[in-house]
């Protein structure tokens, strides 16, 4: 008896010692993930409060505008100026009315013409912006006034609140946003308060602007830290079980080390696992094939094709990111090269790199094997830069974008608009082309304000002189739209689904004629 009582206590000793030796990993790993998340989201709602404060100063400045125009009529009679003020109202984006004042009397609008109200400057805060929840004519819609003064003459240029919901809304996604003008404060249903604003209690971040007077506030509703977490790091909450079970199996001594993720993508790289798939991208104008963005796939033995977002996260992190790359172009090179006397010169071949192919030059000599295959001329190589990870600009960063172009390789911003280093990117590095994101090109037709978002970003490229290739294109209407908008490339489910290899040649040879429904 008291010999198997002593060989329980043993095994319940060693049960206890395997169990903490398995649960410590795991419970340490998410604390530190905790703590990450809630930087994360520290970030996030930051650069979410400077982004809803560029577009709305953005908003403002056409009101500025508007009323820095009509300052100098404020006194003429309402009769010879109230086509001034339609006329503003008509040129200046987002201004919904325009309104001049003499001696603190509202006597001509662009909505009414004459008209008298008297005006209180002590409505506007800091003199020169009222945040109102209606006027007569549109009682229960948010209004953004703003006021210009000087001595007797005064212009009101007024801002429909649709605008700063809309903006709001889009900004913000998870991030509660609001707009505050003095004691009133405006959030993404668009409706105007003067109680205090609900308080943020997770990452919250107030931000002044500048040039005007408002500010913003970002935040998160609680316990959004751990949704943020079931949400973003489910691959690592199994790194952390995959851990603990490790630690639990070495301290039990009863079974060998298990593999990790990273382990099982060196495997699939080494069983040549990795695919290309081919999406077309067409021309603008006549929509034939002007090349092909190369999407990398895992086709898993069991578990047929993986999503790319599920294992390129983990070889950006694991650092197999480069050799995986290498492995797609050594692939695509051997794909396309026998079909070069097809491939309509010249034929663009994009591919994505990240920031761990820009730490040195050997990305250099990639493309120069991956260009030795083709005759001079026939294809141009696109890389593709991604904002997974941040592309710093050092001297090597610098050298080899230079040495890429004197090659004739082209460098292309993917996602453009969506990331937080697009603009950066454009002032740091020589670029060729800018990828519109496909959220911007779903809304066409469907929201205004991410309409004058796509066309700001298509005049930019022209400005800069970059060419544009406009992805996610599903509809007729949008291709039309982005055609008229003399858009150069366009790719998306219209014109093509990404293939296999084994699928490519035979829709390169019906490509040689404009296609005429989407291809599958």
């Amino acid at each position: 008896m008291p010999l198997s009582a002593t060989q329980i206590r043993k095994r319940s000793r060693r049960n206890l010692i395997t169990l903490l030796c398995g649960v410590l990993p795991v419970l340490s790993g998410v604390g530190i993930l905790h703590i990450q998340a809630e930087r994360t989201l520290q970030q996030q709602a930051r650069q979410t409060a400077g982004e809803l404060v560029r577009q709305v100063e953005l908003m403002l400045d056409n009101t500025a505008l508007a009323a820095r125009a009509l300052l100098p009529l404020a006194g003429q009679p309402c009769e010879a100026v109230k086509l001034a003020l339609r006329d503003q109202v008509t040129r200046r984006p987002f201004v919904r009315s325009t309104n001049l004042i003499w001696d603190d009397t509202l006597y001509c609008s662009s909505l009414f013409g004459e008209f008298e109200e008297p005006v209180n400057p002590h409505n506007y805060h800091q003199g020169t912006l009222w945040l109102m929840d209606g006027n007569p004519v549109t009682p229960d819609t948010a209004l953004l006034i703003y006021r210009l003064n000087e001595g007797r003459q005064g212009a009101l240029a007024t801002l429909d609140g649709y605008h700063l919901a809309n903006v709001l809304r889009l900004i913000g996604g998870e991030t509660r946003l609001l707009l505050q003008v003095g004691p009133s404060w405006l959030a993404a249903d668009g409706k105007v308060r003067q109680t205090p604003p609900p308080a943020q209690p997770v990452a919250r971040n107030e931000l002044a602007s500048s040039r005007y007077a408002f500010n913003v506030e970002a935040g998160f509703d609680e316990g959004e830290t751990w949704r943020y977490m079931a949400r973003e790091y489910p691959p690592l909450f199994s790194l952390l079980i995959v851990f603990g079970a490790i630690a639990a199996l070495l301290a039990h001594w009863t079974q060998k080390r298990a593999s990790s993720p990273s382990h099982e993508l060196l495997r699939a790289l080494e069983a040549g696992e990795f695919v290309p798939y081919l999406q077309p991208v067409v021309r603008g104008d006549d929509k034939r094939w002007a090349g092909v963005e190369v999407l990398m796939r895992w086709n898993h033995p069991k578990e047929g094709l993986v999503r790319p977002d599920l294992f390129i996260p983990l070889a950006e992190h694991s650092g197999l990111i480069v050799p995986m790359t290498q492995a797609l172009m050594r692939q695509t090179r051997q794909l396309l090269a026998p079909l070069a006397p097809l491939l309509e010169a010249p034929f663009h071949v994009g591919i994505n790199i990240t920031a761990r192919h820009c730490k040195d030059l050997a990305l250099l000599e990639d493309c120069r094997e991956f260009l030795a295959a083709f005759p001079p001329g026939v294809v141009t190589l696109v890389l593709e830069l991604t904002e997974r990870e941040l592309i710093e600009p050092s001297p090597v960063t610098h050298q080899l974008f230079e040495l890429l172009h004197d090659l004739g390789v082209k460098i292309a911003i993917d996602d453009f608009g969506t990331g937080h280093s697009s603009l950066g990117y454009l002032q740091q590095f020589n670029v060729d082309f800018l990828k519109i994101d496909q959220s911007f090109v779903a809304m066409i037709g469907a929201d205004a304000l991410s309409r004058h978002i796509l066309d700001s970003i298509i005049e930019l490229s022209g400005k800069l002189q970059l060419e544009i290739v406009a992805e996610g294109v599903e509809t007729v209407e949008q291709s039309d739209y982005l055609t008229a908008h003399n858009v150069n490339f366009l790719q998306g489910y219209l014109f093509g689904r990404p293939i296999s290899g084994q699928d490519f040649n035979a829709a390169l040879t019906a490509a040689k004629n404009p296609p005429t429904t989407p291809l599958d």
